[in-house]
């Protein structure tokens, strides 16, 4: 079954609900934006936490600053998310000890050099919409198709592969069945303001996950 990320956390009260409907995954910002959050309030959102596994998105900061906040905020996972390099994404995976997902944002087709390279350093990669001036998190959707055919050909041999951008519970089972996710990862998508996540539209997405085919 697909697994579920719920991204762009800021409030105890949305993660209690993540966890009560199963999500795999947690995620809190550390990349810029409305849904930004500091170490300090990341690891207080997740304090307690059992189950979901921590994820931290970062965007242009140093692997440094990187490794710094995901001691802190005690996280599980960084996700990269600026455009990272293979080398960055095994310096940064070096210095944290963690698991390290790398962003690909796509517009109009998929550098297919530049994604091997990556799966060859990343422990997954997510593909996002790119969208000038936001680096996530913008509710808006690309061409699923452009990925149908390369992941099909690539089944066997690629790290695992999360499915971001402007997935909502009325697109999420159509995304699935058209290019079969490990990992689904929704922020807006499930949300009444930025940053502030609503339960019934959380529990409709993972009811439409559990029933996608």
């Amino acid at each position: 079954m697909t697994a579920i990320k719920f991204c762009g956390l800021m409030r105890p009260a949305d993660v209690r609900v993540a966890i009560d409907l199963g999500a795999a995954f947690v995620g809190a910002v550390f990349a810029g934006g409305p849904r930004t959050v500091t170490a300090q309030q990341a690891r207080a959102l997740f304090d307690g936490v059992s189950g979901p596994r921590r994820v931290g998105v970062f965007g242009d900061q140093s692997i440094d600053e990187i490794a710094r906040v995901a001691e802190m905020a005690e996280l599980d996972v960084i996700q990269l998310h600026a455009d990272p390099t293979p080398e960055f994404v095994s310096l940064a995976k070096a210095a944290t000890g963690l698991e390290t997902w790398a962003a690909v944002r796509l517009a109009n087709a998929i550098d297919q050099d530049n994604l091997q390279a990556l799966a060859s350093s990343a422990d997954a990669i997510l593909f996002d919409s790119r969208r000038d001036g936001a680096l996530g998190g913008t509710g808006h959707a690309f061409d699923w198709g452009m990925l149908t055919n390369m992941l099909d050909q690539h089944r066997e041999d690629r790290p695992r592969f999360i499915l971001a951008g402007g997935l909502t519970p009325a697109r999420v089972s159509a995304a699935i069945a058209a290019v079969r996710p490990d990992i689904v990862d929704v922020s807006s998508g499930v949300e009444s303001a930025p940053g502030v996540k609503d339960p019934a539209l959380m529990r409709a997405f993972v009811s439409a996950v559990r029933g996608a085919r």
